[in-house]
């Protein structure tokens, strides 16, 4: 493809992208295809002459389309916010376009002060301190494991550039939350530090955050039965109810064993961002890393998750490795971000942090999280005035975890397995209908419904439209 055959392509991808926007709350919310279908109506081989563009867009609206939930819709409120703002897809385009070689400072200078400018940026905005430096990561399951292995090295003095784990005489142990992201148990598997020398530790029944007494008496077991505390991951922002663990308290325990804290504020640390929420974070400048996603209520796109750390010289003696074809003389007075974490080669994934703050601004981001915010305490309220409707945690920010608790036949409320699978069927319908999608989760061992409100889009009235059909689909499910 040429430049100008590109320039005539892009013009068209870049309406036909528009268009898709525009049309997007028109859509199904939930892919529209059965397992395979996409596969189908694909051919087995690969062209052998080129195509027409027409044809790969039609495509693209016959094929794919219908085989992706749409989580730009104002009814989305699955899993989490996954929002892919206009402004920071443009710089996902002019990332791709640059093509830059992201794997030393010397292949693209400008990837990597970019890049430390933007996590310079959105540290200062988040309030936290000067001390920490951030680098951009794919995802916060990436992140975590970064984490994890600055905490195996810490523990063990270096072991890695020695035995390694074999060579130790204590096993190392993690400690987390069962309501941490299930990244969180496969970050400390990939680790090495084994099923065995992971700790579910103890929530509080009704916050769901990590108990700190419990915390105390788990790390000093091992330390007793000659185990070495290694870290622990607190969640900010629990994955199921968004609950914060108490990250000051954990860090007064950690320490207490030189253990690593490793915050993971995923999708609730977007909430940095509003001062008013500060208070959620308190304690998190003590840790020793934290990892958010602005790709997910921020509204960054794809892939765009910020690791700090406060030892930037220790995670690189962990990381780092230095062929000779890699030296250059400049590298005693830069960054080498490949040394920062996992791959080589990186994306120049700046761009789209800096096209999205500079063309959207922090206030918009700002407004839309309070309207977010607010959005879920009206939800919340709905729930808890309606009879046999439940809020099962508290509503700590645009997460809201619910329940229907209908009377069954014998007159008595709806309990065990009947009311999981009543619930199981009316979430299902939701879903169904297209016009909204949630998710479903176990809470206390039983099936809830989380209404995880932050896309975009997502205005009061379409929170009000969802409630509406939340109550009816309940309804229609009978008890």
């Amino acid at each position: 493809m040429t430049p100008e055959e590109f320039r005539a392509a892009g013009h068209e991808l870049i309406d036909w992208i528009a268009d898709h926007r525009a049309r997007v709350p028109d859509l199904p919310v939930a892919a529209q295809v059965r397992p395979g279908e996409v596969r189908a109506a694909l051919p087995i081989r690969a062209p052998e002459a080129p195509e027409p563009f027409a044809d790969v867009l039609a495509d693209l609206d016959r094929v794919v389309v219908p085989g992706v939930t749409q989580t730009q819709h104002p009814g989305f409120y699955g899993w989490f916010p996954s929002n892919a703002s206009l402004a920071s897809v443009l710089g996902d385009i002019a990332s791709g376009g640059v093509g830059a070689l992201g794997i030393t400072w010397q292949s693209a200078p400008a990837l990597t002060e970019v890049e430390q400018v933007v996590t310079d940026w959105l540290r200062e905005l988040c309030g936290l301190s000067p001390q920490w430096r951030g680098a951009i990561q794919d995802t916060a399951s990436t992140a975590c494991l970064v984490a994890m292995l600055a905490a195996r090295e810490r523990a063990s003095d270096g072991s890695e550039h020695r035995g390694g784990l074999q060579s130790l005489d204590a096993p190392l142990v993690a400690y987390t939350s069962p309501q941490a992201h299930s990244s969180v148990p496969k970050a400390a598997l990939l680790a090495g530090f084994g099923a065995d020398n992971l700790r579910l530790v103890d929530v509080d029944p009704v916050t769901y955050a990590m108990d700190p007494a419990a915390l105390r008496r788990a790390m000093a077991e091992d330390a007793a039965a000659g185990r070495t505390p290694a870290v622990v991951v607190a969640a900010v922002g629990t994955t199921g109810t968004t609950a914060m663990d108490p990250v000051p308290a954990i860090v007064e325990v950690a320490r207490e064993h030189g253990a690593w804290v490793h915050v993971d504020a995923a999708m609730a640390g977007s909430a940095m961002l509003l001062p008013e929420m500060a208070h959620l974070f308190a304690g998190v400048d003590d840790a020793d890393s934290l990892a958010w996603n602005p790709h997910k209520w921020m509204g960054t796109i794809l892939d765009t998750s910020l690791l700090y750390v406060r030892d930037v010289d220790h995670l690189v003696s962990v990381m780092s490795t230095t062929p000779s074809y890699l030296r250059a003389s400049t590298d005693a007075e830069v960054v080498q971000y490949k040394d920062w974490g996992i791959p080589l080669g990186r994306r120049f994934r700046a761009l789209k942090l800096w096209f999205h703050l500079r063309l959207d601004g922090v206030e918009a981001i700002r407004a839309r999280l309070r309207r977010d915010l607010e959005n879920a305490r009206w939800l919340a309220g709905q729930v808890e005035a309606e009879p046999g409707w439940r809020v099962l945690a508290p509503v700590e920010l645009q997460t809201v975890c619910i329940r229907h608790e209908p009377v069954g036949p014998d007159g008595e409320p709806l309990d065990g397995d009947a009311l999981d699978a009543h619930t199981l069927a009316w979430v299902d319908a939701v879903n169904d209908s297209g016009r909204a999608f949630l998710g479903a989760s176990r809470l206390d061992g039983r099936w809830m419904v989380r209404v995880s409100i932050g896309a975009e889009a997502t205005e009061r009235a379409d929170v009000e439209a969802l409630w509406s059909l939340v109550r009816g689909a309940a309804a229609s499910a009978g008890a």
